[in-house]
């Protein structure tokens, strides 16, 4: 019987019998790539449909063993991960170039070859280029196996006979499958090999990390259904020229989405940060005008961190705003509020909004931090030393309530601060639960921004 041909989007995957330059489907350029169905052979009369292997179980029955989760032995990860990487799940690691998406895997495999059989294949560099990055990490586990390999089939093979608990394959986007007629790399591609890892991996019980490349816009190249087939995505932040790197978890079937673990590039690799709050706080100036101390949450984990604001008359028609580290077109409703609420002029200012430290961080809880800085740089008058705000401000410039306020406040307890400015119905509800020492901090609430003049001295 001949081979039928057909042709299947990679991002959709709507199957048709002859080929589009667009998929009909969902409307995406380029995706259709050729496939050739191997023949069916079954005798005539005969059911085609069998009973196979797999059988409907019972949820009661089914047993997940007695550890369900493994240490990577980096804290900071696993914190990510939901306490711990799942023996049998797929985990997608994306980034930038030279963010550090490899050093952490490669650090991770120091620990986890302590008590595991790992294999780490890499379709990027030579045994010889690994050997020379393991000796600069200090990397020198006996228990670790190397492959250098890009073809899917080879190392399918080499992971059944080695018969390792962890695979790591760096990148996804280099390996191939031969029977394929698209180069590695595409949609077609990636997604062929991300099943059989996907495949092995459920059914060996093995726990694979893969390396995905990410394109201009920031999103992982390939087709966007490899997001869908992994159990795990997490993404690697922050400026690799800086010495800060935020990993922060997308997608996680077995844990939470909010974590995040904050790392710093050293010498000699990654390093976990065990107090954010307190390296993103190091050259801070007390007592200047526009530059305000927030406190944004990462999942449960509270941060600390400076919110600056340069607010100065424009000498041109059109005023230029600009935003790092937050939302820009955030940055000009809280002006709007500003100048319709508070009577602020500020439609012939220039404005500059800065969050130190290159966090990047989008909560409304800052909202409050960040009026604070742009009335501080428009009135020129810093706010008192120890003082910290938290609060989300609506369009008619009320001050709502955010959620967990109580850590806030426990994390500026414990980093010193002594006043904290935060919406009225969280000062109320943290007095009543009692679980905190006001003793060592003043809790003033405000119900609209307008308070800020008072209670913070603007």
């Amino acid at each position: 019987m001949k081979q039928k041909t057909v042709f299947l989007c990679g991002d959709c995957g709507y199957e048709s019998p002859k080929w589009y330059g667009k998929c009909p489907s969902c409307g995406a350029w380029n995706t259709m790539s050729e496939f050739k169905e191997k023949p069916v052979s079954a005798a005539r009369g005969t059911n085609t449909f069998q009973r196979g292997e797999s059988r409907p179980t019972l949820l009661k029955d089914i047993d997940t063993g007695d550890e369900s989760r493994f240490h990577s032995g980096i804290g900071e990860l696993d914190r990510v991960l939901g306490g711990g990487a799942v023996h049998g799940s797929f985990v997608l690691v994306g980034g930038e170039p030279g963010i550090g998406k490899s050093t952490l895997l490669l650090q991770m495999c120091q620990e986890m070859c302590k008590n595991a059989r790992v294999l780490y294949v890499s379709g990027e560099e030579s045994l010889k280029q690994i050997k020379i990055r393991a000796a600069r990490l200090h990397i020198s586990s006996p228990e670790l196996y190397i492959l250098a390999e890009t073809d899917m089939e080879q190392i399918i093979n080499e992971t059944e006979l080695l018969e390792p608990d962890i695979l790591i394959v760096d990148s996804i986007q280099t390996v191939y499958k031969r029977d394929l007629t698209a180069a590695p790399g595409g949609t077609t591609q990636i997604k062929e090999c991300a099943m059989s890892l996907m495949q092995y991996a459920k059914n060996r019980n093995v726990t694979i990390f893969i390396v995905g490349h990410v394109t201009k816009e920031g999103n992982v190249a390939g087709p966007r259904m490899l997001e869908h087939m992994v159990d795990t995505v997490l993404y690697f932040e922050g400026d690799k020229t800086a010495m800060y790197r935020m990993l922060r978890g997308v997608k996680n079937r077995f844990g939470s989405t909010n974590e995040v673990g904050v790392f710093e590039m050293q010498n000699q690799g990654l390093v976990e940060v065990p107090n954010p709050s307190e390296y993103l706080m190091q050259g801070r100036l007390p007592n200047e005008a526009g530059s305000v101390v927030a406190c944004t949450m990462e999942g449960s984990r509270p941060f600390l961190l400076e919110v600056q604001a340069l607010v100065c008359q424009t000498s041109f028609p059109m005023p230029r705003r600009t935003a790092v580290g937050t939302d820009y077109n955030r940055v000009n409703l809280l002006m709007a509020v500003l100048e319709k609420r508070m009577g602020v002029r500020m439609a012939d200012c220039d404005a500059y909004v800065n969050v130190a430290g290159g966090m990047r961080v989008v909560e409304p809880a800052l909202d409050l931090a960040l009026v604070a800085a742009l009335l501080s740089s428009y009135h020129n008058r810093s706010l008192q030393d120890g003082m910290l705000l938290f609060g989300e401000v609506g369009l008619v410039g009320e001050v709502r309530a955010v959620s967990q306020a109580e850590r806030r406040v426990t994390e500026a307890i414990k980093t010193g601060y002594t006043v904290c400015v935060l919406p009225e119905s969280n000062r109320v509800s943290i007095e009543k639960a009692g679980n905190l020492d006001t003793q060592k901090i003043k809790l003033i609430g405000i119900r609209h921004v307008r308070e800020l003049l008072d209670c913070a001295g603007l």
